[in-house]
């Protein structure tokens, strides 16, 4: 028990950590001088400190080797041999920025370190330490799931990025809106300034503001992230706050629908040079996500998806008497019936905008609850459109109650937690809570299948939809439900794909709202995030090892009385790729 919690120093706790540590190594693969190295650390961790003190670790290692000798564990030629070794370390000092699923860890250690100071150890007096105590955490993370996740998101954003810098070349003001004043821009970047590492360690040394701008506008050499690697450059702090004002982040979250459990999380695009968690800690308007949440209100009432809409403008007026009108991004459709299984698939403002109508805001927000939103949402009408700020960890959850039968099941990545013994401290399980019907929720996943299918509109003579390059770039053939969303300036883009034993939510987007790309091609849900999705999926579904299924949804257990046949169409019908729709 000692052996395992004992501190080596060096942030080592316990021997597994401290074979690590100090040479790359487990346990059972340490040679005899590494092992009578680390013990002999153990009388004076800081005196003896290898890394610091190598002359006195090695004279220390050596009484141990002798006593091994002392005691027939080592014979005397193999004492002289070792004896005369000098120290060699593979030195790794534990880094909390490097290494698989950063932004989780980081999520997970603030968790517990909450729990720890809310529970008392056996003795009733002391609370637990995380770093000491020997606790044994388990969670939900797959390593597998993790690892693809991660290089799904470095796979797609290097390529995104690229052409970021290449969109905004020479442009005047790059990265941030046409319509900013310059000074907009720099409140922006001031308020970066103010919010830096840099700045909070001047002011804390006494330093005038004065001071702390000029050497904020003084160059200097400084280490940059590039998506190549760590770049030494020269540039002020100033310039530095502004390139890295350019870099496009992401959100990623991967779960089991039906126990809750977290298998993927990631947070950022590097965690050592960009540490705000993009799954759970930031939050950003959903855009067309959001959608879903208004059709099944009506699914929830018994409309069919063959429900046809006139696509002409709903006029919301309010209690002031002011009028607000959505309108699509474009006139392709307006005027033509068109069917809400159509609208949902291809982001049709009006018709969303006429089904909230029918139902009210409130009852939307109602259900939004009990699907898991926990998120501020403002009861108007505009609210069809996603004008909310959402994390991805709710959208996640939520869209899991589809795959799970209408029941929402708490994302959740704690499993238990044991002390040093073995003993069980506590044991975690996810709320549920019943959202809606099976009926509902197997219709919604019907209609959401044509997002990435498409969907055949007789008025248009079209089967169209905005996820469909899954089946025509990415080659995905089996069974997906999804949601692109796409917020008005393009500053956010989601894709949410559901298959019958994995969710999945991505989130892509700039720090600032106001650095975005231009135009709707690079802007929109399809080109920002349902790449991540796609790269991870077929990662996913090449292991054969993980055994996620392929087939199709489980229909419900009680018969449907909704009618889901609207029309028919063949295989050979030519499949558009629809751009996303959002208010002006």
């Amino acid at each position: 028990m000692y052996f395992n919690t004992v501190p080596f120093g060096n942030n080592a706790y316990g021997i597994k950590s401290a074979s690590r540590i100090f040479f790359s190594t487990t346990p059972d693969s340490l040679r005899p001088e590494q092992a009578a190295l680390l013990i002999g650390i153990l009388k004076a961790p800081s005196w003896f400190n290898p890394v610091k003190h190598p002359e006195r670790a090695q004279a220390r290692r050596n009484v141990v080797l002798s006593q091994m000798k002392r005691y027939s564990f080592l014979s005397r030629q193999e004492y002289d041999s070792l004896s005369i070794l000098p120290v060699k370390l593979v030195f790794r000092p534990e880094d909390h920025t490097a290494g698989l699923a950063t932004y989780f860890r980081e999520h997970i250690r603030l968790e517990l370190d909450k729990w720890c100071s809310n529970h008392l150890k056996p003795d009733n007096k002391t609370p637990y330490n995380l770093y000491k105590d020997g606790l044994k955490i388990y969670t939900t993370i797959d390593t597998r799931m993790q690892r693809y996740a991660e290089q799904a998101v470095t796979r797609h954003m290097k390529d995104l990025q690229k052409e970021f810098f290449k969109h905004w070349k020479d442009a005047k003001n790059a990265p941030f809106d046409r319509n900013l004043t310059q000074q907009e821009i720099n409140t922006i970047l001031m308020q970066a300034v103010n919010r830096s590492e840099r700045y909070a360690l001047l002011k804390e040394a006494g330093i005038s503001r004065d001071s702390v701008l000029k050497i904020f506008n003084t160059p200097d050499t400084i280490t940059i992230f590039t998506w190549e690697g760590e770049k030494d450059t020269f540039m002020s702090p100033m310039d530095s706050i502004r390139y890295y004002k350019h870099f496009l982040q992401a959100g990623f979250l991967s779960m089991d629908p039906h126990t809750g459990h977290i298998k993927a999380w990631v947070g950022g695009v590097n965690y050592k040079h960009f540490q705000y968690d993009h799954v759970k800690q930031g939050k950003r308007q959903v855009g067309s996500a959001f959608k879903p949440f208004v059709y099944t209100l009506a699914i929830q009432e018994k409309w069919s998806p063959c429900e046809e809409v006139p696509n002409v403008p709903v006029i919301f007026i309010d209690e002031k008497g002011e009028k607000w009108s959505p309108k699509n991004s474009d006139d392709e459709f307006d005027g033509k019936m068109l069917a809400i299984e159509f609208a949902l698939a291809n982001s049709i403002n009006t018709i969303t905008a006429y089904v909230i109508s029918k139902f009210g805001p409130q009852a939307v927000i109602d259900l939004s609850r009990r699907m898991g939103i926990t998120s501020h949402l403002d009861p108007y009408p505009a609210l069809c459109l996603g004008v909310a700020d959402i994390s991805v960890y709710e959208m996640t959850g939520a869209f899991s109650t589809y795959a799970n039968k209408g029941i929402w099941t708490e994302p959740t990545y704690l499993l238990k937690i044991e002390d040093h013994h073995g003993n069980i401290l506590e044991e975690f399980t996810p709320k549920t809570s019943e959202a809606m019907s099976e009926e509902t929720a197997w219709v919604m996943l019907r209609m959401l299948k044509g997002v990435v299918d498409g969907v055949y509109s007789k008025s248009v003579n079209k089967r169209i939809g905005t996820g469909v390059r899954l089946r025509f770039k990415y080659d995905i053939r089996n069974p997906v439900a999804g949601k692109t969303g796409t917020t008005q300036n393009y500053s956010d883009g989601w894709f949410i794909g559901i298959t019958p034993d994995l969710v999945s939510g991505v989130w892509v987007g700039c720090e600032d709202r106001s650095v975005h790309f231009r135009s709707m091609f690079w802007g929109q849900g399809a080109t920002l995030a349902l790449p991540v999705w796609a790269y991870y999926m077929k990662s996913v579904y090449d292991d054969k090892t993980i055994n996620i299924s392929k087939e199709d949804f489980e229909p419900p257990s009680v018969p449907v009385t909704i009618d889901t046949d609207c029309w028919n169409y063949t295989k050979k019908d030519k499949v558009e790729d629809a751009g996303e729709s959002f208010d002006f």
